[in-house]
């Protein structure tokens, strides 16, 4: 059990989707994730949801099919499939399972998150068990919500007269971002086994 919070803290934070392997930056800077809450946190919900299914789902299809059939070279051309395959079905299956949340419009943001694509290589590539894959996906999705609310709360913060014209938006984000990842990298190291 102790594997599996380490994983997920590792994930979400010190080895954080957005802010340190810059794997799902995109959605995290679209001006329209940032004007509307409810949106945020719909957009945060269905990645997580889509990175815990499509990183299991990876993981299982590579080691039951894959390797047993010696195609191991072949899972980029398994794992790109499914992981835009997944998207609408989940899309519709969270709006009817939360109406109040607008889970409308997100297809775009998600089919352009490598994030899961790039979480599910890393996963196969670290030869991770059950446990700790479930760890790394729920991590990588509660980080990539973190990220994405972070990135909220600075572009309404920067969105004043104080901070000088140039600095305003795109700037402000990403000289944020590096401060927020070297913030983040100061939880390296705070679990030694």
């Amino acid at each position: 059990m102790s594997e599996f919070i380490l994983a997920l803290i590792s994930a979400a934070l010190v080895n954080n989707l957005v802010l340190h392997q810059g794997l799902a930056i995109d959605p995290a800077l679209q001006p329209s994730a940032g004007q509307d809450r409810r949106r945020l946190h719909a957009l945060g919900l269905a990645t997580l949801a889509l990175l815990v299914l499509a990183v299991t789902l990876g993981q299982l299809l590579y080691h039951y099919l894959l390797q047993p059939l010696q195609l191991d070279y072949l899972r980029l051309f398994v794992l790109l499939p499914l992981c835009v395959l997944l998207i609408e079905p989940l899309l519709g299956l969270l709006s009817r399972a939360m109406p109040s949340l607008p889970f409308d419009g997100l297809m775009p943001l998600l089919l352009g998150n490598v994030a899961l694509l790039g979480l599910s290589l890393q996963v196969i590539e670290g030869a991770y068990g059950p446990l700790q894959t479930l760890a790394w996906s729920l991590g990588g999705g509660l980080g990539f919500w973190l990220a994405l609310s972070l990135f909220a709360d600075l572009r309404q913060r920067s969105d004043n007269e104080a901070m000088p014209e140039s600095f305003r938006g795109l700037p402000a984000e990403l000289i944020g971002a590096g401060v927020m990842a070297l913030a983040f990298l100061g939880f390296n190291g705070l679990f030694t086994s």
